[in-house]
């Protein structure tokens, strides 16, 4: 009978630890598995560079705008090798509502971004204005599917980094798959951009919204752990 109590628990505790692993991830979670990992945290885009972002909202709901204006973070930690001389610039966004209701706007790159190795993390620093509109990081897989991650809420004032988890594939055909080994050697995602949805209560009059340092936490242990007399399967 005690052999018996001790396989069911021994059994409950395995479909625990199982029901663990299928649950979404966390930031937390993120690296404690890092044996065969090889974390970085990489800059994707510093919003330098003006035209490099489109804003877009439908026309039937207001009128957006967006440009560079100088300013940053003051906690924003630079990454190792930056030069502050060259991130000095903020990408501003302006909308002008014409009407409360059920909308949503969206910043896209003009070119989609890639984070080479396996995403882990997405952040960027955002300055809200303390309206309770959600934001989203649009994000392309490895096969070219379309996602969207939830980054958090716009409800503060000030500047705040916001980070969106990228869940991992379970079997490398479905959800987001970050690599293949049927279809090349360079795994990645791509990111497309941002969509707000706005809080129908709170969308009237003019919102303003500032983003800038947008990075990604990457495992790069497979590009950096190519053997030099290793092909590439890239062509």
């Amino acid at each position: 009978m005690k052999k018996l109590v001790a396989l069911v628990a021994v059994v409950l505790a395995a479909g625990f630890v199982f029901a663990q692993s299928l649950s979404d991830p966390s930031a937390g979670e993120i690296g404690r598995d890092s044996a065969m990992q090889s974390l970085r945290e990489i800059s994707i885009d510093k919003f330098e560079r003006e035209g490099s972002w489109n804003v877009h909202i439908p026309s039937d709901y207001g009128v957006i705008t967006g440009r560079l204006f100088e300013g940053n973070p003051a906690m924003k930690d630079p990454l190792q090798g930056d030069d502050p001389a060259e991130d000095t610039q903020v990408l501003g966004v302006r909308v002008d509502f014409f009407k409360r209701g059920v909308n949503s706007f969206t910043i896209t790159a003009g070119r989609p971004l890639p984070i080479e190795g396996t995403a882990k993390i997405i952040s960027m620093w955002v300055c809200g204005r303390n309206q309770s509109h959600d934001m989203y990081v649009m994000i392309q897989d490895y096969f070219g599917h379309n996602f969207e991650l939830y980054m958090g809420n716009l409800g503060f004032s000030g500047w705040k980094k916001l980070s969106a988890v990228v869940p991992s594939s379970p079997d490398g055909e479905h959800g987001i798959v970050q690599s293949s080994a049927y279809y090349g050697d360079k795994p990645g995602i791509k990111i497309l951009g941002f969509r707000v949805d706005c809080n129908p209560m709170q969308a009237r009059g003019s919102y303003y919204l500032y983003l800038d340092d947008l990075r990604a936490i990457t495992d790069l242990y497979d590009l950096e752990n190519h053997d030099e007399d290793d092909m590439s399967d890239n062509w």
